[in-house]
Protein backbone atom coordinates (compact mmCIF):
# COMPACT_ATOMS: atom_id res chain seq x y z
CA UNK A 1 0.00 0.00 0.00
CA UNK A 2 1.35 3.30 -0.80
CA UNK A 3 2.01 6.15 1.88
CA UNK A 4 -0.67 8.19 0.33
CA UNK A 5 -3.15 5.40 0.28
CA UNK A 6 -2.18 4.55 3.81
CA UNK A 7 -2.70 7.66 4.95
CA UNK A 8 -6.17 8.21 3.75
CA UNK A 9 -7.18 5.21 5.24
CA UNK A 10 -6.03 6.16 8.38
CA UNK A 11 -7.57 9.15 7.98
CA UNK A 12 -10.58 7.86 7.79
CA UNK A 13 -10.30 6.13 10.75
CA UNK A 14 -9.67 8.78 12.36
CA UNK A 15 -12.61 10.61 11.43
CA UNK A 16 -14.82 7.09 11.89
CA UNK A 17 -13.83 6.92 15.67
CA UNK A 18 -14.48 11.09 15.81
CA UNK A 19 -18.06 10.12 14.89
CA UNK A 20 -18.34 7.83 17.25
CA UNK A 21 -16.77 9.35 20.24
CA UNK A 22 -19.63 9.77 22.84
CA UNK A 23 -19.77 12.52 25.43
CA UNK A 24 -20.53 11.17 29.33
CA UNK A 25 -23.58 8.76 28.99
CA UNK A 26 -26.67 10.35 29.27
CA UNK A 27 -28.31 9.76 33.54
CA UNK A 28 -29.99 6.35 34.10
CA UNK A 29 -33.46 6.40 34.53
CA UNK A 30 -34.87 4.45 37.51
CA UNK A 31 -36.87 1.58 36.26
CA UNK A 32 -40.46 1.81 35.78
CA UNK A 33 -42.67 1.54 39.20
CA UNK A 34 -46.78 2.15 39.62
CA UNK A 35 -47.49 5.37 39.60
CA UNK A 36 -50.09 6.41 42.27
CA UNK A 37 -51.26 9.98 43.33
CA UNK A 38 -49.29 11.24 46.21
CA UNK A 39 -50.99 11.59 49.64
CA UNK A 40 -51.52 14.47 51.57
CA UNK A 41 -48.17 14.41 54.43
CA UNK A 42 -49.30 15.94 57.70
CA UNK A 43 -46.35 16.26 59.84
CA UNK A 44 -44.59 13.69 61.90
CA UNK A 45 -46.17 13.14 65.74
CA UNK A 46 -43.43 14.44 68.16
CA UNK A 47 -43.05 12.39 70.92
CA UNK A 48 -41.98 13.18 74.54
CA UNK A 49 -38.52 13.41 75.37
CA UNK A 50 -35.11 15.04 74.64
CA UNK A 51 -34.39 13.76 70.87
CA UNK A 52 -36.19 11.22 68.43
CA UNK A 53 -35.22 10.05 65.11
CA UNK A 54 -37.42 8.13 63.00
CA UNK A 55 -34.94 6.50 60.14
CA UNK A 56 -34.92 3.97 57.38
CA UNK A 57 -33.43 1.02 57.61
CA UNK A 58 -32.45 0.00 54.21
CA UNK A 59 -30.93 3.58 52.84
CA UNK A 60 -30.52 4.81 56.56
CA UNK A 61 -32.54 7.74 55.58
CA UNK A 62 -33.57 10.14 58.16
CA UNK A 63 -37.39 10.65 57.48
CA UNK A 64 -38.01 13.27 60.68
CA UNK A 65 -36.38 14.08 64.09
CA UNK A 66 -35.31 16.78 66.69
CA UNK A 67 -31.79 16.91 68.41
CA UNK A 68 -31.16 13.50 67.27
CA UNK A 69 -27.04 14.41 67.08
CA UNK A 70 -27.12 15.50 70.52
CA UNK A 71 -25.17 13.24 72.69
CA UNK A 72 -26.95 12.31 75.77
CA UNK A 73 -27.45 9.34 78.23
CA UNK A 74 -28.67 6.30 76.49
CA UNK A 75 -28.99 4.21 79.74
CA UNK A 76 -29.37 0.34 78.74
CA UNK A 77 -29.54 1.27 75.24
CA UNK A 78 -25.99 0.83 75.70
CA UNK A 79 -26.45 -2.87 75.93
CA UNK A 80 -27.07 -3.12 71.78
CA UNK A 81 -23.78 -2.27 71.42
CA UNK A 82 -22.45 -4.64 73.87
CA UNK A 83 -24.87 -7.48 71.76
CA UNK A 84 -22.94 -6.29 68.99
CA UNK A 85 -19.68 -6.93 69.74
CA UNK A 86 -19.81 -9.92 71.00
CA UNK A 87 -22.21 -10.98 68.02
CA UNK A 88 -18.83 -9.46 66.09
CA UNK A 89 -16.35 -11.15 67.77
CA UNK A 90 -18.75 -14.99 67.71
CA UNK A 91 -18.33 -14.31 64.18
CA UNK A 92 -14.64 -13.58 63.75
CA UNK A 93 -14.02 -17.16 65.78
CA UNK A 94 -12.68 -15.33 69.02
CA UNK A 95 -15.45 -16.53 71.42
CA UNK A 96 -17.81 -19.05 70.86
CA UNK A 97 -21.39 -19.34 72.14
CA UNK A 98 -20.74 -22.36 73.98
CA UNK A 99 -18.04 -20.90 75.92
CA UNK A 100 -18.59 -21.26 79.67
CA UNK A 101 -18.49 -17.40 80.98
CA UNK A 102 -17.67 -17.05 84.76
CA UNK A 103 -19.45 -14.90 86.93
CA UNK A 104 -16.84 -12.54 88.90
CA UNK A 105 -17.50 -10.71 91.97
CA UNK A 106 -17.16 -7.64 89.92
CA UNK A 107 -19.94 -8.91 87.75
CA UNK A 108 -22.36 -10.26 90.72
CA UNK A 109 -21.63 -7.13 92.94
CA UNK A 110 -21.67 -4.09 90.33
CA UNK A 111 -24.50 -5.76 88.26
CA UNK A 112 -26.41 -8.25 89.92
CA UNK A 113 -29.63 -8.16 92.48
CA UNK A 114 -27.40 -6.16 95.04
CA UNK A 115 -27.85 -2.91 92.48
CA UNK A 116 -30.52 -0.54 91.52
CA UNK A 117 -30.71 -2.08 87.80
CA UNK A 118 -31.93 -5.09 86.20
CA UNK A 119 -30.13 -8.17 86.39
CA UNK A 120 -30.00 -12.05 85.04
CA UNK A 121 -30.24 -13.63 88.62
CA UNK A 122 -26.41 -14.94 87.51
CA UNK A 123 -25.01 -16.37 90.73
CA UNK A 124 -21.50 -15.61 91.93
CA UNK A 125 -18.78 -17.32 90.75
CA UNK A 126 -20.66 -19.57 88.58
CA UNK A 127 -19.45 -20.56 84.76
CA UNK A 128 -22.86 -20.01 82.53
CA UNK A 129 -22.94 -21.19 78.83
CA UNK A 130 -22.00 -17.63 76.87
CA UNK A 131 -25.25 -18.19 74.76
CA UNK A 132 -27.06 -17.94 78.04
CA UNK A 133 -25.72 -15.02 79.36
CA UNK A 134 -26.38 -13.37 75.69
CA UNK A 135 -29.85 -13.90 76.15
CA UNK A 136 -30.11 -12.67 79.25
CA UNK A 137 -28.59 -9.43 78.44
CA UNK A 138 -30.62 -8.75 75.42
CA UNK A 139 -33.80 -9.82 76.77
CA UNK A 140 -33.68 -9.25 80.70
CA UNK A 141 -30.84 -6.01 79.76
CA UNK A 142 -29.06 -8.37 82.64
CA UNK A 143 -26.51 -5.23 84.33
CA UNK A 144 -24.96 -8.81 85.57
CA UNK A 145 -24.55 -10.40 82.38
CA UNK A 146 -23.13 -6.79 80.60
CA UNK A 147 -19.97 -6.84 82.97
CA UNK A 148 -19.52 -10.90 82.44
CA UNK A 149 -19.36 -10.65 78.57
CA UNK A 150 -17.26 -7.78 78.69
CA UNK A 151 -15.11 -9.94 81.02
CA UNK A 152 -15.04 -13.12 78.88
CA UNK A 153 -14.50 -11.20 75.27
CA UNK A 154 -11.91 -8.69 76.50
CA UNK A 155 -10.45 -9.42 79.74
CA UNK A 156 -11.90 -6.53 81.90
CA UNK A 157 -14.99 -4.33 81.28
CA UNK A 158 -12.05 -1.53 80.59
CA UNK A 159 -11.27 -3.41 77.43
CA UNK A 160 -13.89 -4.37 76.55
CA UNK A 161 -15.27 -0.78 76.52
CA UNK A 162 -12.07 0.13 74.60
CA UNK A 163 -13.35 -2.48 71.84
CA UNK A 164 -17.21 -0.74 71.93
CA UNK A 165 -15.58 2.45 71.60
CA UNK A 166 -13.52 0.98 68.24
CA UNK A 167 -16.16 -0.64 66.67
CA UNK A 168 -18.18 3.15 67.07
CA UNK A 169 -15.95 4.60 65.51
CA UNK A 170 -15.80 1.75 62.29
CA UNK A 171 -19.87 2.55 62.31
CA UNK A 172 -19.57 6.26 61.58
CA UNK A 173 -21.08 6.38 65.15
CA UNK A 174 -19.53 9.80 66.06
CA UNK A 175 -21.53 11.19 68.84
CA UNK A 176 -21.43 8.27 71.08
CA UNK A 177 -18.29 7.28 73.85
CA UNK A 178 -18.58 4.29 76.01
CA UNK A 179 -17.87 4.41 79.55
CA UNK A 180 -18.74 0.91 81.04
CA UNK A 181 -20.78 -1.96 79.28
CA UNK A 182 -24.84 -1.54 81.02
CA UNK A 183 -25.49 1.87 80.86
CA UNK A 184 -25.68 2.79 84.14
CA UNK A 185 -25.28 6.68 84.47
CA UNK A 186 -21.08 7.09 83.88
CA UNK A 187 -19.38 10.33 83.12
CA UNK A 188 -18.60 10.67 79.66
CA UNK A 189 -21.05 7.50 78.40
CA UNK A 190 -23.02 9.04 76.00
CA UNK A 191 -24.68 8.56 72.41
CA UNK A 192 -26.81 10.20 69.86
CA UNK A 193 -30.46 9.35 68.42
CA UNK A 194 -28.76 8.52 65.18
CA UNK A 195 -26.00 7.02 66.74
CA UNK A 196 -28.21 4.19 68.15
CA UNK A 197 -30.14 4.12 65.09
CA UNK A 198 -27.04 3.37 62.74
CA UNK A 199 -26.37 0.95 65.85
CA UNK A 200 -29.73 -0.76 65.30
CA UNK A 201 -29.04 -1.17 61.16
CA UNK A 202 -25.75 -2.90 61.71
CA UNK A 203 -26.87 -5.19 64.37
CA UNK A 204 -30.14 -6.28 61.58
CA UNK A 205 -27.72 -5.94 58.87
CA UNK A 206 -24.51 -7.77 60.31
CA UNK A 207 -25.84 -9.84 62.27
CA UNK A 208 -28.96 -11.05 61.11
CA UNK A 209 -29.30 -14.24 63.70
CA UNK A 210 -28.27 -12.39 66.36
CA UNK A 211 -30.97 -9.57 65.62
CA UNK A 212 -33.29 -12.65 66.75
CA UNK A 213 -32.87 -12.28 70.05
CA UNK A 214 -34.33 -8.99 70.33
CA UNK A 215 -37.84 -10.22 69.15
CA UNK A 216 -37.74 -13.06 72.08
CA UNK A 217 -40.23 -12.05 74.53
CA UNK A 218 -39.30 -14.39 77.71
CA UNK A 219 -36.33 -16.28 78.67
CA UNK A 220 -36.29 -18.45 81.56
CA UNK A 221 -32.65 -19.29 83.44
CA UNK A 222 -32.50 -20.76 87.11
CA UNK A 223 -35.87 -21.08 87.03
CA UNK A 224 -36.61 -17.43 86.87
CA UNK A 225 -38.70 -16.36 84.45
CA UNK A 226 -37.53 -12.97 82.79
CA UNK A 227 -39.27 -10.94 80.58
CA UNK A 228 -38.54 -8.67 77.66
CA UNK A 229 -38.62 -4.83 78.46
CA UNK A 230 -39.67 -3.73 75.26
CA UNK A 231 -43.48 -3.78 75.65
CA UNK A 232 -43.97 -2.94 71.96
CA UNK A 233 -43.24 -6.23 71.45
CA UNK A 234 -46.86 -7.40 72.38
CA UNK A 235 -48.72 -4.19 71.43
CA UNK A 236 -47.62 -4.46 67.21
CA UNK A 237 -46.54 -7.82 65.55
CA UNK A 238 -44.64 -6.13 63.10
CA UNK A 239 -41.89 -4.71 65.97
CA UNK A 240 -38.88 -7.21 66.50
CA UNK A 241 -36.71 -4.57 68.51
CA UNK A 242 -34.62 -3.73 69.35
CA UNK A 243 -33.83 -2.32 73.65
CA UNK A 244 -35.46 -0.04 76.15
CA UNK A 245 -33.23 1.83 78.75
CA UNK A 246 -34.15 3.77 81.62
CA UNK A 247 -32.11 5.65 84.55
CA UNK A 248 -32.77 8.90 86.78
CA UNK A 249 -30.27 10.76 84.03
CA UNK A 250 -31.21 9.04 81.00
CA UNK A 251 -34.74 9.35 81.82
CA UNK A 252 -37.30 7.00 79.93
CA UNK A 253 -35.80 5.43 76.63
CA UNK A 254 -36.44 3.01 73.75
CA UNK A 255 -35.01 2.41 70.30
CA UNK A 256 -37.54 -0.05 67.74
CA UNK A 257 -37.81 -1.46 65.01
CA UNK A 258 -40.62 -3.05 62.52
CA UNK A 259 -40.76 -4.36 59.27
CA UNK A 260 -44.14 -4.62 57.00
CA UNK A 261 -44.08 -6.17 54.35
CA UNK A 262 -40.53 -5.58 52.20
CA UNK A 263 -40.04 -2.08 54.48
CA UNK A 264 -38.20 -1.50 57.62
CA UNK A 265 -37.94 1.20 59.67
CA UNK A 266 -35.98 1.96 63.49
CA UNK A 267 -37.60 4.67 65.67
CA UNK A 268 -35.46 5.78 69.02
CA UNK A 269 -36.54 7.89 71.76
CA UNK A 270 -34.78 9.49 74.51
CA UNK A 271 -34.83 11.01 77.69
CA UNK A 272 -38.55 11.01 78.22
CA UNK A 273 -39.16 12.22 81.77
CA UNK A 274 -42.18 11.64 83.70
CA UNK A 275 -43.53 11.36 87.41
CA UNK A 276 -44.35 7.59 87.24
CA UNK A 277 -42.78 4.58 85.68
CA UNK A 278 -46.18 3.48 84.16
CA UNK A 279 -46.48 6.78 82.51
CA UNK A 280 -42.49 6.32 81.07
CA UNK A 281 -43.14 2.79 79.98
CA UNK A 282 -46.91 3.85 78.19
CA UNK A 283 -44.77 7.41 76.87
CA UNK A 284 -41.74 5.49 75.43
CA UNK A 285 -44.51 2.91 73.76
CA UNK A 286 -46.84 5.24 72.03
CA UNK A 287 -43.73 7.72 70.92
CA UNK A 288 -41.97 5.02 68.66
CA UNK A 289 -45.20 3.43 67.85
CA UNK A 290 -46.54 6.60 66.50
CA UNK A 291 -43.54 7.10 64.45
CA UNK A 292 -43.50 3.85 63.16
CA UNK A 293 -47.31 3.93 62.09
CA UNK A 294 -46.52 7.29 60.24
CA UNK A 295 -43.32 6.14 58.49
CA UNK A 296 -44.98 3.10 57.32
CA UNK A 297 -48.68 5.42 56.18
CA UNK A 298 -46.79 8.02 54.04
CA UNK A 299 -43.53 6.56 52.83
CA UNK A 300 -42.27 3.94 50.55
CA UNK A 301 -39.46 1.76 49.52
CA UNK A 302 -38.59 1.51 45.67
CA UNK A 303 -35.60 -1.11 44.48
CA UNK A 304 -34.10 1.23 41.19
CA UNK A 305 -30.97 -0.32 40.28
CA UNK A 306 -30.39 -4.05 41.36
CA UNK A 307 -26.73 -5.10 41.85
CA UNK A 308 -25.02 -6.86 38.60
CA UNK A 309 -27.78 -5.17 36.18
CA UNK A 310 -26.34 -2.46 33.53
CA UNK A 311 -27.05 1.13 34.64
CA UNK A 312 -25.34 2.99 31.58
CA UNK A 313 -23.18 1.95 28.36
CA UNK A 314 -20.30 4.63 28.67
CA UNK A 315 -17.65 5.48 25.95
CA UNK A 316 -14.16 3.66 26.57
CA UNK A 317 -10.77 4.64 24.73
CA UNK A 318 -7.94 2.51 23.76
CA UNK A 319 -10.08 -0.81 24.25
CA UNK A 320 -10.56 -3.65 22.27
CA UNK A 321 -13.92 -3.04 23.05
CA UNK A 322 -15.93 0.67 21.97
CA UNK A 323 -17.79 0.75 25.96
CA UNK A 324 -18.01 -0.93 29.01
CA UNK A 325 -21.26 -1.86 30.98
CA UNK A 326 -21.67 0.42 34.11
CA UNK A 327 -23.47 -0.74 37.35
CA UNK A 328 -23.66 -1.23 40.95
CA UNK A 329 -22.57 -3.50 43.06
CA UNK A 330 -25.13 -3.08 45.98
CA UNK A 331 -28.77 -2.57 45.19
CA UNK A 332 -30.10 1.07 45.13
CA UNK A 333 -32.99 1.25 46.90
CA UNK A 334 -34.75 4.53 47.94
CA UNK A 335 -37.50 5.41 50.38
CA UNK A 336 -39.87 8.15 49.46
CA UNK A 337 -42.88 9.87 50.32
CA UNK A 338 -45.35 7.83 48.55
CA UNK A 339 -46.32 8.96 45.43
CA UNK A 340 -43.24 10.89 44.89
CA UNK A 341 -41.12 7.45 42.49
CA UNK A 342 -42.00 9.32 39.52
CA UNK A 343 -40.29 12.74 40.19
CA UNK A 344 -37.10 10.91 41.01
CA UNK A 345 -34.51 12.79 39.13
CA UNK A 346 -31.21 10.35 38.26
CA UNK A 347 -27.72 11.74 37.39
CA UNK A 348 -24.20 10.47 37.31
CA UNK A 349 -21.10 11.71 37.66
CA UNK A 350 -18.33 9.23 35.18
CA UNK A 351 -14.84 10.25 33.90
CA UNK A 352 -14.79 12.31 30.66
CA UNK A 353 -12.15 9.90 29.14
CA UNK A 354 -12.10 6.73 30.47
CA UNK A 355 -9.60 4.75 29.18
CA UNK A 356 -9.03 0.66 29.06
CA UNK A 357 -7.58 -1.37 30.51
CA UNK A 358 -10.79 -1.93 32.85
CA UNK A 359 -11.20 -4.27 35.78
CA UNK A 360 -14.65 -5.93 36.61
CA UNK A 361 -15.53 -4.22 39.36
CA UNK A 362 -13.34 -1.44 39.19
CA UNK A 363 -15.18 1.91 40.52
CA UNK A 364 -15.54 4.51 37.56
CA UNK A 365 -18.38 6.83 38.83
CA UNK A 366 -21.74 7.61 40.77
CA UNK A 367 -25.00 7.46 40.30
CA UNK A 368 -27.50 9.92 42.38
CA UNK A 369 -30.93 9.94 42.81
CA UNK A 370 -32.32 13.37 43.43
CA UNK A 371 -35.93 14.96 45.13
CA UNK A 372 -37.07 18.08 44.49
CA UNK A 373 -32.93 19.41 44.13
CA UNK A 374 -31.82 17.18 47.35
CA UNK A 375 -29.89 13.75 46.77
CA UNK A 376 -31.43 10.85 48.68
CA UNK A 377 -29.23 8.00 47.33
CA UNK A 378 -25.98 7.49 46.01
CA UNK A 379 -24.06 4.42 44.87
CA UNK A 380 -20.98 3.65 43.39
CA UNK A 381 -20.97 3.30 39.45
CA UNK A 382 -18.55 -0.23 39.00
CA UNK A 383 -17.50 -1.98 35.40
CA UNK A 384 -19.97 -5.04 34.85
CA UNK A 385 -16.84 -6.76 32.64
CA UNK A 386 -13.33 -6.74 32.12
CA UNK A 387 -11.72 -4.75 28.64
CA UNK A 388 -8.26 -5.19 28.02
CA UNK A 389 -6.38 -2.93 25.64
CA UNK A 390 -7.04 -2.77 21.87
CA UNK A 391 -4.60 -3.68 19.19
CA UNK A 392 -1.70 -1.13 18.09
CA UNK A 393 -4.03 0.68 15.56
CA UNK A 394 -6.63 1.32 17.89
CA UNK A 395 -4.53 2.43 20.45
CA UNK A 396 -2.78 5.25 18.22
CA UNK A 397 -5.80 6.22 16.78
CA UNK A 398 -7.53 6.68 20.15
CA UNK A 399 -4.20 8.35 21.45
CA UNK A 400 -4.69 10.92 18.43
CA UNK A 401 -8.27 12.08 19.50
CA UNK A 402 -7.37 11.64 23.32
CA UNK A 403 -4.81 14.28 22.15
CA UNK A 404 -6.93 16.42 20.16
CA UNK A 405 -9.60 16.84 22.80
CA UNK A 406 -6.98 17.54 25.09
CA UNK A 407 -6.26 20.71 23.00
Amino acid sequence: MSVSRFATVLLAGLLTTAVLAQTPAPAPRPAPAPVAPAAPMPAAPVPQGKAWILMDHVSGQVLAGENYDEALNPASITKVMTSYVVAAEMANGKVKPTDMVRISENAWRSGGAGTDGSYSALAINSEVPLDDVLHGLVIQSGNDAAIALAEHVAGSEAAFVDLMNAYAKRLGMTRTNFANAHGLTAEGHLMSARDIAILSRAVINDYPDHYALYKIKEFTYNNIQQWNRNGLLWKDASVDGLKTGHTEAAGYCLAASAKRGDQRLISVVLGIDTQSRSEGFKAREEGNLALLNWGFRFFETHSVYEAGKQVADQKLWRGDAETVALGVAQPLLVTLPRGRYADLKPSMDVPKQLVAPITKGQKIGTVRLSLDGKVVAERPLVALADVAEGGFFKRMNDDFWLWWESE
